[in-house]
Formats: C-alpha cells, structure tokens, sequence
C-alpha cells in the first residue's frame, strides 16, 4: 500500500460529504452508514469516511498505559 494514502485520498475532499451530511440533517456517521453501499462517488466517500472514523477509534484503543491495562486485567494497581 502506498505511504500517505489517507492523505491523497481526502486531498480534494474540502467538507464536500460533511455537508452533504448536514444537508440531509444527519450526522456524519450516521449519513455514511446509509450509503456504504451506494455506487460512485457518494459510496466511495462514505467508505473512506467510515474507515477514516473507524481508525480514530482503534487509535484510542491502543493508546491505553500500562496501568490502564493492568486495572483492565485486575480490577487494580
């Protein structure tokens, strides 16, 4: 895969499917969720936003301490 996909990926993006979104009164994720499996533009864009929202929550996951995890696993320090 190419480095910095993400990032020629949404190059030319400027808000254009948040504004849909909006438009529709929908949030953004609830407005991809629809069309994922729509064909063209609209459903390429509502996959990568989907994948784009999804990335920032594994990121969240991952970031947890040590002591986080150790809390997790016994209930304490």
């Amino acid at each position: 895969m190419a480095k910095k996909w993400i990032q020629k990926a949404t190059e030319n993006a400027h808000g254009q499917f948040k504004a849909e979104a909006e438009a529709a009164g929908k949030s953004t994720e609830e407005f991809a969720e629809e069309h994922k499996g729509s064909k063209g533009k609209l459903g390429k864009q509502a996959r990568l936003a989907l994948a784009l929202m999804g990335a920032s929550k594994n990121k969240e996951k991952k970031s947890r301490t040590q002591s986080d995890k150790r809390k997790a696993l016994y209930g304490k320090e």
